[in-house]
């Protein structure tokens, strides 16, 4: 048989069932890089990424391995459809499909489920043998990756830096989380060698700056500070994500600096306590939180956020006071998400339970509007707050506020004026009833 494999990003839909596209995409996935690394080198490889490019339908891969994130799920589903329908042996993996295998694996000829550096041999061997498995799945005892294939999409229209990863899962266990799902609070960290050799090759490729994945970065404080001593010499930008309760330790935020750390993005969820408190993230006090990103600002360092609508706690009142927080916070390019239920989280379970879930259709979940009942306002109600939300911050009066009207604007004006750019791409999203999540 030709062993020849291609690997797909899908993009998510946009509200006329039209995958969503652009002309250039800074945030790329390492998904894929590392799957190509992980295939033997017997094995031609390639990757497709949709948001920039057009599925190559027509393609003589024998092997199709699709992505599954978020609501992008849908598109995954039909990508899979229509190659097996082309005669090729299709693979659907990611958050989505490991969360709820028994339903992905009614759309593929088999699902990894969960990790797949120490079985993905084991599934190449398979398809070359004919003797495809209904799904993989095997716990990680370690991480450890070898480097990834980014010669596989350094011709694409793709940003200025590359994804590195230094640790997977989280130690905290919020309801409504993917990744507390899957990983059941677990933190895996790759040996730091790795790590630093990861970045080095993202240097050599001629790069300065570099995402740090890891779904918390401040999981092991003491496995950072040395992390951070080693990205010092290298002399890299950087940025990452991890919980805002990394803006009390003014010490690590010094290092973090001086290591080229530029931005912070946190997953603040929402400004009501009791919301919180509902989705098991009670630690987080946003009483605090305009202390915390100052204190991390005064570092240095910039600061993105992600919150959801749609809490228990969640009134129409707080969900328009959330506006005057982002403003206030000189938040540059805000993200919401409304409360969704996604199948195999602690939140699904306890909406189904409750009798709170208004649609069975999973696949009609695309992040645009309510699929529960939330206890303080209808579903329509908390549909229309989300997007009079994005709409008001998304103003030209608020992007200004927000990224041109503040003090430390004359120390990096072209910065900002990126952030107004970013901002103004978002408002066309709005405009159009898409989720901003993709840039």
């Amino acid at each position: 048989m030709k062993k020849k494999l291609l690997l797909i990003q899908p993009s998510p839909y946009d509200k006329n069932r039209e995958p969503i596209k652009k002309p250039k995409l800074y945030f790329v996935g390492l998904a894929m890089p590392l799957l190509a690394a992980l295939t033997p080198s017997d094995w031609e490889v390639e990757i497709c990424i949709e948001t920039i490019e057009d599925v190559p339908f027509e393609t003589d891969a024998t092997l199709v391995a699709i992505s599954t994130m978020g609501h992008g799920v849908l598109r995954s589903i039909d990508l899979a459809h229509t190659f097996m329908e082309k005669g090729k042996k299709v693979i659907l993996g990611g958050y989505m499909a490991s969360i709820m295998a028994e339903e992905a694996s009614k759309h593929c000829h088999s699902v990894v489920i969960g990790d797949a550096e120490d079985l993905w041999l084991d599934v190449l061997k398979d398809v070359e043998a004919d003797t495809m498995q209904a799904t993989y799945e095997r716990k990680l005892t370690k991480l450890t990756t070898p480097l990834p294939r980014f010669d596989l999409i350094l011709n694409k229209n793709i940003g200025d830096f590359l994804p590195v990863q230094a640790g997977r899962g989280c130690p905290k266990a919020c309801s409504f989380c993917s990744v507390a799902c899957l990983y059941q609070s677990s933190y895996y960290k790759r040996d730091m060698e790795e790590v630093i050799r990861d970045i080095k090759q993202v240097k050599d490729l001629g790069f300065k700056k570099f995402m740090l994945l890891d779904d918390n970065i401040f999981s092991d404080r003491a496995y950072l500070l040395d992390l951070l001593m080693a990205i010092k010499p290298l002399k890299m930008q950087w940025m990452s994500q991890c919980s805002i309760d990394i803006g009390e330790d003014l010490e690590l935020l010094k290092v973090m600096k001086e290591s080229g750390c530029m931005t912070l993005s946190f997953g603040l969820e929402s400004i009501s306590y009791e919301s919180l408190k509902n989705m098991d993230k009670a630690w987080a006090k946003p009483w605090e939180y305009k202390r915390l990103i100052n204190q991390i600002r005064d570092a240095g360092i910039d600061v993105s956020t992600e919150m959801v609508v749609g809490g228990d706690g969640d009134t129409l009142a707080s969900i328009k006071a959330t506006k005057s927080f982002i403003e206030d916070n000189k938040i540059s390019v805000p993200r919401f998400y409304i409360l969704t239920p996604i199948p195999g989280t602690k939140f699904f379970k306890q909406m189904q339970a409750e009798g709170r879930m208004i649609n069975d259709n999973i696949y009609a979940f695309d992040g645009t509007k309510a699929e529960h009942i939330p206890l303080n306002m209808t579903p329509d109600e908390l549909t229309s707050a989300y997007w009079d939300l994005y709409e008001s911050l998304f103003t030209l009066k608020s992007i200004i506020k927000r990224n041109i009207l503040r003090r430390d604007f004359i120390k990096a004006p072209f910065k900002f004026l990126f952030y107004v750019v970013v901002n103004l791409y978002y408002r066309n999203n709005i405009r159009n009833g898409i989720t901003p999540n993709i840039f």
